[in-house]
């Protein structure tokens, strides 16, 4: 379904003396395609980088990546990018059967290699689409043309791989999580409450076990990372931003993130926590950005409970160790009808202290738009970048930090 070559680069060393970081840098390239518009040419790659993830018995070299939807345009953006204005609210795929796929590298001293790429698939084998679901966003071709939801489109945003060769993926459409077998195959979709609506014919098993409220998320700030628990039994997955509770007003001002517990066997939510983001101007080379500009987009597990999370704007990348504790599920706070509800509210209880471990602010030519952390160990790590499909011109990498 879509066009796949791999080119093979020679990445530079550097090293940072004050936090005795070693940096290795390795250019990604995998061409998509090449779209000739009315006035431009757009030179699309595999934006191969919205997560990242080291299984614990593979080798320290090896590690595995996933695209999110594919390459997509703002309505609002269209005129900029395209030279004509195509449509009025949401989002141009100009590569309408992309398919969400995951990536599977080994990394050299200068260079990377594809092991394996495991596109996904419904139960019945056939390729998913990245096209919005209903209940999210409009979407329209290259033409401007509208396209029909897709109940089982994906907006794949970052993995976990079990002991049993199965995989968990976070997604934003929904917001949901998703277990998919060794080959890609969904096994299971677990959505929030009341979401199931907008899924129906969709070929794979639903579950509708969130909380209700994760569907307050905004658009395009669902489930952007996911964990795995040492023992297999747990999954931590974060939403992006505060939710959109009760509107929008109350996400751009508020920078508390919920955080959860899920149970699979249970296949239930157990622990709902509360994660405090730092102030946009803190982050020293995005520091005119509003508060609505911080993310999180990464969290691994490195202990029972406790977790790396990744908390960015553009330029800069904080990694901040929490606990998981104090969990607020069932409190009011889960109550939609709460008012103010908790993203609106200036004293919140029970958030999580965090430590901060890294701050790229610090290190010398980090890439922007980190949003994947493949963990080694402490000392080691295999960070990754989205580069949005070469829309906006500028390179995936895949950059090992080691001490």
């Amino acid at each position: 379904m879509m066009k796949i070559k791999s080119v093979l680069l020679v990445g530079i060393l550097l090293t940072c003396n004050a936090l005795a970081w070693d940096i290795k840098k390795v250019q990604v390239a995998e061409e998509l395609d090449v779209i000739q518009l009315k006035n431009k040419t757009l030179h699309l790659d595999i934006g191969i980088g919205s997560g990242a993830y080291h299984y614990k018995n593979d080798p320290a070299d090896i590690f595995y990546t996933i695209t999110d939807r594919g390459p997509n345009i703002k309505c609002k953006d269209s005129k900029k990018l395209m030279g004509e204005k195509l449509c009025k609210k949401g989002k141009i795929f100009p590569v309408v059967n992309f398919t969400p796929t995951i990536y599977k590298i080994k990394l050299f001293k200068n260079y990377y290699k594809v092991l394996e790429k495991i596109q996904i698939k419904n139960a019945n084998g056939i390729q998913v689409s990245g096209v919005s679901n209903e209940g999210t966003e409009n979407a329209y071709d290259i033409k401007g043309n509208p396209i029909s939801f897709d109940p089982q489109g994906l907006d794949a945003e970052a993995l976990v791989k079990l002991s049993d060769g199965s995989f968990w993926i976070a997604e934003e459409y929904g917001a949901s999580i998703l277990h998919l077998a060794s080959d890609g195959k969904i096994l299971k979709r677990v959505v929030p409450a009341g979401f199931e609506k907008n899924l129906k014919n969709a070929q794979y098993k639903i579950s509708s076990s969130l909380p209700a409220i994760v569907a307050k998320r905004p658009l395009n700030r669902g489930i952007e990372s996911i964990a795995i628990s040492q023992d297999e039994n747990y999954l931590y997955f974060s939403m992006q931003s505060p939710l959109a509770n009760p509107d929008t007003n109350a996400y751009k001002k508020s920078n508390i993130v919920r955080m959860f517990k899920y149970d699979i066997k249970k296949d239930e939510v157990i622990g709902e926590y509360l994660y405090k983001m730092d102030k946009a101007q803190s982050f020293k080379l995005d520091n005119k950005k509003k508060q609505n500009a911080v993310k999180i987009s990464e969290m691994v597990s490195i202990g029972d409970d406790e977790l790396i999370i990744l908390e960015r704007v553009s330029k800069t990348t904080k990694f901040y160790k929490v606990k998981f504790k104090n969990s607020i599920l069932g409190s009011k706070w889960d109550d939609i009808a709460t008012s103010p509800s908790l993203e609106q509210s200036k004293d919140v209880n029970n958030i999580m202290p965090k430590e901060l471990v890294l701050d790229t602010s610090t290190l010398k030519n980090m890439p922007k738009k980190i949003e994947g952390i493949a963990y080694i160990d402490e000392n080691n790590w295999i960070l990754i970048n989205d580069n949005d499909f070469g829309i906006d011109r500028y390179n995936t990498y895949i950059t090992k930090l080691s001490k």
